[in-house]
């Protein structure tokens, strides 16, 4: 059998060993159910614990936050404890991690959280008014993250990247999402994996899963009707924006997803977070718990 032969019955059965790990794995990710608390950014700010208390009511039992709506840690904690849930993580920006990263972490460290999610990337120093991210940007935040991750790290807790599109547009011939990881360090900077950023940003978030599965320990979920022509995990963004909707109403079908994320056993956390809502809130984000139950991602 000459090399490219015995190169392609090896690369054949290691899909097939793959595919059979995913099969079997398709059901059993089974966390507990999250949510992104974004997605009910706009019923927060008039009934916090309503609004908390509703989203244990529809099946939700994890929350990650993205703002506290000028409540103390001590009454974040009293409301989240009320409502049934569990504070996991929390996002902030870039800019907000270097402006008061001291501050965030002693109120994330009186909040008990897992995580310090960086929820968008920064500019390098002298770039902040350039439109579009280059490869000294994306130099700099893996710098920055490394130092991020090492104090938090330091303090009991872990710090990750969440994802949004453009990680996934080629500068210089290099993908920033591969140069990420390439230049953190897996000790001090985990990944908060957006699968529909990724998809919408010309990403395969199987693929993901397959090549930095170690570094992946969270997801969020979400879906899109994408751009007519959109070819998923063609390496080349939408160019017209995709229309959130509920899960399972999209063109994300998450099967394959959830079952690679549970192939990799690295996957601690998994959100659900709705950009936007097609039908009343509450509905919406029962047939988002309802689509986590049916693709085995949440018990």
């Amino acid at each position: 059998m000459n090399s490219s032969r015995r190169t392609f019955v090896k690369a054949g059965a290691a899909s097939i060993v793959f595919a059979s790990a995913i099969r079997s794995y398709a059901k059993s990710l089974g966390l507990p159910l999250g949510i992104q608390l974004y997605s009910v950014r706009d019923q927060l700010p008039t009934d916090y614990d309503g609004t908390l208390k509703e989203l244990h009511t529809l099946g939700y039992r994890q929350v990650e936050s993205a703002g506290y709506y000028n409540h103390s840690a001590a009454q974040v904690k009293q409301s989240i404890a009320g409502a049934g849930l569990k504070l996991v993580s929390a996002h902030h920006s870039s800019v907000d991690l270097h402006k008061n990263l001291d501050q965030i972490i002693a109120f994330s460290h009186d909040l008990g959280l897992e995580y310090i999610i960086c929820s968008f990337p920064g500019k390098a120093p002298g770039n902040e008014h350039k439109h579009d991210f280059v490869m000294d940007d994306w130099k700099w935040n893996a710098n920055e993250f490394n130092k991020i991750g090492e104090k938090i790290a330091a303090a009991g807790m872990k710090f990750g990247y969440h994802n949004h599109t453009v990680e996934f547009t080629q500068v210089d011939g290099v993908l920033p999402f591969t140069e990420l990881m390439r230049l953190t360090d897996p000790a001090k900077v985990t990944v908060e994996m957006d699968c529909g950023w990724v998809i919408v940003g010309g990403g395969d978030p199987v693929n993901l899963l397959q090549h930095f599965g170690n570094r992946i320990s969270m997801l969020h979920v979400k879906d899109f009707k994408l751009p007519a022509g959109f070819v998923r995990g063609g390496g080349h963004p939408a160019t017209t924006e995709p229309k959130p909707v509920e899960l399972g109403h999209g063109d994300v079908d998450y099967r394959p997803i959830i079952g690679a994320a549970a192939a990799t056993g690295h996957i601690r956390h998994c959100f659900v977070e709705q950009e936007a809502f097609t039908v009343p809130w509450k509905e919406s984000l029962k047939i988002d718990a309802e689509y986590m139950h049916h693709v085995g991602a949440a018990i």
